[in-house]
């Protein structure tokens, strides 16, 4: 499995089990979709579908907490199509 399959897959879980808002779950499959652009940031890719993996909605984040929110995931969204 590829890392951008990884990412598919974790995308669509996060979706449909962690309430993974579309406006990101669309940023994530334009990444997908456009993987020639992002073959070279391979570790950023895999990074960003640990992200994913560690998405909740309603989770602890910061000090303590393990997961990750909507801002966490937007900004590593934003550092990647940088």
């Amino acid at each position: 499995m590829t890392v951008f399959e990884k990412l598919q897959s974790v995308t669509e879980t996060a979706q449909n089990e962690q309430e993974l808002p579309d406006y990101l779950a669309k940023r994530i499959y334009w990444i997908i979709e456009n993987r020639d652009r992002f073959h070279d940031r391979e570790a950023d890719i895999h990074e960003l579908a640990e992200k994913v993996v560690n998405y909740d909605t309603y989770g602890q984040t910061g000090y303590l907490g393990m997961g990750v929110n909507n801002v966490i995931l937007e900004k590593a969204l934003i550092r990647l199509e940088g």
